[in-house]
C-alpha cells in the first residue's frame, strides 16, 4: 500500500505483551532486537491486547512506563524513528483471558497518555473495528478482511502528512 519507496517489515510476535513483567514480554523476544537492528524510520507499535489477561494486568501500574520506554527505545535509535502507537483492536467479548473492557477503558487511555508524553502519534484501530465482530472468528484475532482494515488505517495514518506525489 505504501509503494516501492518503503521497505516494510513485520517484527511482531504473537502473544507478546508490552509489559516487561507480562507472560511474554516483547522486550525479551528476538523480534524486538531485530526491529531495532533494522534501523527503521517509522515504527508502528501495536501491543496491549495480551496485557489485559489477568495474570499480566496485575502489573497494570507498570503499563504507562513500559509503553513510554518502548516508544523511546525506537525514538532514540540513530535512525530517529517516527513512532506510532496503536489502540488495540477490540475483543468480542474476548477469549484467551483477553478483556475488552480493559482494552477500552484502561489500555487505550494509557496508550494515549504515553503518546502524549513521548510525542508519538496515535493510530486508532479500536474504533474502526468495533462494529466488526464478524471479522474476529475467535473473538480476538482479525481475519484477512479485518487485517486489511488494520492495514488501511495504518496506511491512512502514515500518509496523512506525506508530501503530495508529483505527477
Amino acid at each position: 500500500m505504501l509503494g516501492p519507496t518503503y521497505a516494510v517489515k513485520n517484527f511482531g510476535v504473537s502473544g507478546a505483551t508490552l509489559l516487561k513483567n507480562g507472560d511474554k514480554p516483547y522486550w525479551k523476544q528476538k523480534g524486538f532486537q531485530a526491529a531495532k537492528d533494522f534501523a527503521p524510520n517509522i515504527v508502528v507499535i501495536k501491543l496491549g491486547t495480551n496485557d489485559t489477561k489477568p495474570p499480566n494486568w496485575k502489573h497494570s501500574d507498570e503499563f504507562l512506563a513500559d509503553a513510554k520506554a518502548l516508544a523511546q527505545e525506537f525514538a532514540t535509535l540513530p535512525s530517529r524513528s517516527k513512532i506510532y502507537l496503536c489502540h488495540p483492536v477490540p475483543a468480542f467479548p474476548g477469549n484467551f483471558g483477553i478483556r475488552d473492557e480493559v482494552i477500552k477503558n484502561e489500555v487505550i487511555p494509557l496508550i494515549d497518555q504515553a503518546a502524549n508524553e513521548t510525542g508519538a502519534t496515535i493510530i486508532d484501530l479500536y474504533a474502526p473495528l468495533s462494529d466488526h465482530a464478524d471479522l474476529f472468528k475467535d473473538k480476538v484475532h482479525p481475519n484477512a478482511e479485518g487485517a486489511k482494515l488494520i492495514a488501511e488505517e495504518v496506511h491512512k495514518a502514515l500518509t496523512a502528512h506525506a508530501p503530495a506525489k508529483k505527477e
